[in-house]
């Protein structure tokens, strides 16, 4: 079987991935600094102020010059989708595919470029940089697929029983119109080319916001939208800060819809201001986790434990699927909090793109900041640092963002940290009784997103039974609580984590792009037509007479 990449088998790639992505770190490095515009209505879009895009590897490095665009910009590029809807959403389905399938198979050709890109500007290690390309591609490819699968979703439904008419009624899953990407620093691709390839396949035009931090890397993924062929004013990207560009565009009227992945607070502010609006809008929120681990006493602890650093530590704890609450029952507490020590001291903090480091830095100074002011609170707060508490300063460090792989351990459940998402590499781990303890313990937080558990079959089917997340795990090394993949693991969440109840990458998720329409089509039935009468044949004495005469004949 050739080598898939996914988040559950990049832990064994082959070489040759290697050396291609060793190849585009050096083309990178050569080539940093290039400006990059916005790109509206198919032009390349340059604003008065600029900002510098670096390395949070290496503050020094600038590895792109990208624009600080304004409300004005905004307006351009919804008055640019505005313009091309007709055409996109009257487009057929099968061309938009054809269309969406090519942007995906650039996406795959320029991994390695990509991906360089990625470990530079977000500190991914090279292995979660290229599944964060791959991933990308999966989900459009996926949207294309249910988009054939449902024939466009165009459906066929009941005829009304009419006696002399014929009443036919179709189901058509039509766009909105123009929708708003909004999209994080730490799934740069991902979570702005997934929800772009269902709004796109689907027939609405599109304007894309990414982070302030990861937008050199969001253009490179425009890139693939344009020379895959889509026409001008379909795909529109605008870069700035979100108190002005942002703001602009949520407040913009001729946005039809949003996808919005990012915190719990900015997106709850952006769900009461859609609801301030003449009528309401569609809006998909992901808004983060704070994702439980559950390890029984009957667990087996080595495939634990490496599946909790994996989930605890991938992308330096800033995933919204990252375990970062660990309840182990107390018998096999001591050994497992052994293992988790041993393991995390083997872990490689450094330069992402070198191939021996896990973790990289985290993605910003405000991000760096916070991890001192966490680990000072967990420190007062009575919690003990099982590995890491600290920031790194020293050598190649010193120009970074660099934060240590901590685990927290003695810290009262009652401490708000136990309920607060950090989006860093930290995570707690506590002690409980029995197993309803930490389900009790793990459901009690306003997120639902991801969980994981250990232990046995029976144990495993009362965990799926009670847990309040939306994407669940049990007895997975590649992952306690990460690692989600579409067609696999559709990935959303419950409560405060999701706002749809459908997770992206799944059987769902399609249709939240479209609204329906029934068409309803009723013409007078035709009566059938009339048997034709065959006329007697008018009987004479002639006729009589002959048949008379023919049948003498015969008796002859």
């Amino acid at each position: 079987m050739a080598f898939k990449l996914t988040y559950a088998t990049m832990f064994n790639p082959p070489e040759t991935l290697h050396k291609g992505f060793d190849k585009a770190v050096a083309n990178l490095k050569a080539n940093m600094g290039k400006e990059y515009g916005m790109f509206i209505d198919g032009k390349e879009v340059f604003a008065d102020e600029k900002f510098e895009d670096r390395s949070p590897i290496n503050s020094d490095w600038v590895l792109a010059k990208m624009q600080k665009g304004n409300a004005s910009h905004a307006k351009m590029a919804v008055d640019a989708a505005r313009k091309a809807f007709p055409m996109w959403s009257r487009t057929p389905w099968k061309k938009r595919v054809q269309l969406l399938r090519k942007a995906a198979s650039l996406i795959e050709k320029r991994i390695f470029e990509l991906g360089a890109a990625m470990a530079m500007e977000v500190g991914k290690n090279r292995m979660e940089s290229l599944g964060d390309v791959q991933e990308t591609a999966d989900l459009i490819y996926y949207s294309c697929y249910q988009m054939e699968k449902n024939n466009g979703f165009i459906a066929e439904m009941g005829r009304d029983p009419l006696v002399g008419y014929d009443a036919r009624n179709t189901s058509v899953l039509r766009p909105y119109g123009v929708w708003l990407v909004v999209s994080p620093f730490n799934f740069p691709h991902a979570l702005t080319g997934g929800p772009s390839g269902a709004a796109l396949v689907t027939g609405n035009t599109l304007v894309i916001k990414p982070a302030t931090d990861t937008a050199f890397i969001v253009r490179l993924l425009v890139d693939c939208f344009r020379d895959a062929g889509i026409p001008d004013g379909v795909v529109n990207f605008v870069t700035g800060p979100g108190s002005t560009l942002g703001q602009a565009l949520v407040d913009n009227p001729d946005i039809d819809g949003v996808t919005f992945t990012g915190s719990f607070d900015v997106g709850m502010k952006m769900y009461r201001d859609y609801a301030n609006r003449d009528y309401v809008r569609p809006m998909i929120l992901e808004l983060g986790g704070k994702n439980p681990v559950i390890v029984s006493r009957n667990a087996d602890l080595e495939t634990a434990a490496i599946g909790i650093i994996r989930s605890a530590f991938g992308l330096q704890g800033q995933k919204c699927s990252a375990a970062s609450r660990v309840l182990v029952e107390e018998p096999v507490y001591d050994e497992l909090v052994a293992r988790l020590k041993a393991l995390t001291d083997k872990l490689a903090l450094g330069d992402p793109t070198d191939r021996a480091t896990y973790n990289g830095p985290v993605v910003n100074k405000g991000s760096y900041q916070d991890f001192k002011d966490f680990t000072a609170e967990i420190a007062q707060g009575g919690g003990k640092f099982l590995t890491g508490g600290n920031v790194r300063t020293d050598g190649d460090y010193g120009k970074g963002y660099f934060c240590e792989s901590t685990f927290v351990i003695d810290l009262p459940f009652s401490h708000r940290l136990w309920k607060h998402e950090m989006f860093l590499p930290i995570t707690t781990i506590g002690k409980v009784s029995n197993l309803d303890e930490a389900m009790a313990i793990a459901n009690d937080v306003n997120y639902g997103l991801t969980a994981g558990f250990y232990g046995n079959a029976k144990e495993t089917e009362w965990f799926f039974d009670n847990i309040e997340a939306g994407v669940t795990y049990a007895n997975r090394p590649q992952g306690a609580s990460t690692g989600a993949w579409p067609g696999f693991q559709p990935f959303g969440g419950w409560k405060g984590s999701g706002s749809s109840g459908k997770n992206a990458g799944g059987h769902y998720y399609l249709p939240l792009y479209m609204h329906e329409q029934i068409h309803t089509s009723v013409k007078v039935a035709k009566a059938a037509p009339a048997k034709k009468k065959v006329a007697a044949k008018k009987v004479t004495k002639k006729v009589v007479k002959k048949a008379v005469k023919k049948t003498a004949k015969k008796k002859k």
